[in-house]
């Protein structure tokens, strides 16, 4: 944690994987996605190789949700190249930072209110990563339950300095934001299509699994500007999926992908004009990029530890 915050520095390598992801450098294999229905949890297996890098992350992050009622965590992770063990750190970091390059390319420059949807620790780290692309004035929290919506708030405003509060009502904190990123494990839509106008932007993370779903999908149709982390992967665990089940959206229509936003291929975008939607379903390339930080980070500190066998 002290060798990788989440500062720019964290957001600026996630950046760059995303521009070699656009730019053709990137092997990345499809996620490979199971649930353990026994135990409420599931395994997702991430990986990724970039050209020119000296290895390979393969990931392995689990999540049991009824793990916080026997005093566990719900997610953790292992990394090999290197063991880095980060008991799911390096996941949440790059998870955030992506957000946060979302919003740094996505959002308008002037944007200074974010609604955040959902209490759990990617609310509190969506919002510090975004904080330091686009600085905020204002944050509301909405959450089912309202006491931990009330506790993220606080946490964030102690945390930032800034204005943060726990939002009563959904849509009215929709409506008056600039920036809504969710981040809940949702199966029903929770942002509904109406509620937005041009110049919003909507940063959706949490639909990582088939069956998830956070945004209503007539949003993603109407949007001026959809923008997936990796169209192959949100055409069937991402938002994009339940609009092109609905009929909204061709299962053959193309979208540019934030890496090929961060690469400078989507031109004409105007953020002040445009309600854009981007999907974050988590990609191998942001896990070999935060993995590899890491390590060269240890090595240059000379700290860890070498097992030999």
């Amino acid at each position: 944690r002290h060798l990788v915050p989440l500062d720019l520095d964290a957001i600026d390598c996630v950046e760059n994987a995303f521009r070699a992801l656009a730019s053709g450098e990137v092997e990345m294999p499809p996620i490979l996605s199971m649930e353990v229905h026994e135990n409420n949890g599931e395994v997702d297996v991430k990986t990724a190789h970039i050209t020119g890098a000296k290895s390979f992350t393969v990931k392995m992050s689990p999540g049991f949700y009824d793990n916080p009622k026997i005093g566990l965590p719900t997610t953790n992770g292992l990394k090999v190249e290197a063991l880095l063990l980060d008991n799911g750190y390096l996941t949440e970091t790059r998870t955030a930072a992506a957000g946060a390059v979302a919003a740094r390319y996505l959002a308008r420059d002037d944007a200074q209110r974010l609604c955040v949807v959902g209490a759990g620790a990617q609310a509190r780290l969506q919002t510090e990563a975004i904080h330091r692309v686009r600085p905020l004035s204002r944050v509301d929290v909405w959450a089912r339950d309202a006491d931990k919506a009330e506790r993220a708030a606080a946490d964030i405003a102690a945390t930032l300095d800034v204005d943060a509060c726990a939002a009563p009502h959904l849509e009215r904190a929709v409506r008056a934001s600039d920036i809504t990123v969710t981040t809940t494990p949702a199966k029903e839509p929770l942002i509904m299509s109406d509620w937005m106008a041009p110049g919003q932007l909507v940063i959706a993370m949490g639909s990582d699994q088939d069956g998830k779903c956070e945004i209503d999908p007539a949003l993603v149709a109407r949007a001026d500007h959809y923008i997936p982390d990796r169209q192959s992967q949100t055409r069937v665990l991402g938002e994009l999926r339940p609009a092109i089940a609905q009929g909204l959206i061709s299962d053959t229509a193309e979208f540019k992908e934030l890496g090929d936003v961060v690469a400078g291929h989507l031109t004409g975008y105007d953020a002040a004009t445009s309600l854009t939607v981007c999907d974050l379903t988590g990609t191998g390339v942001q896990d070999t990029a935060i993995a590899t930080l890491a390590r060269e980070r240890a090595q240059a500190a000379g700290l860890g530890q070498t097992f030999t066998s």
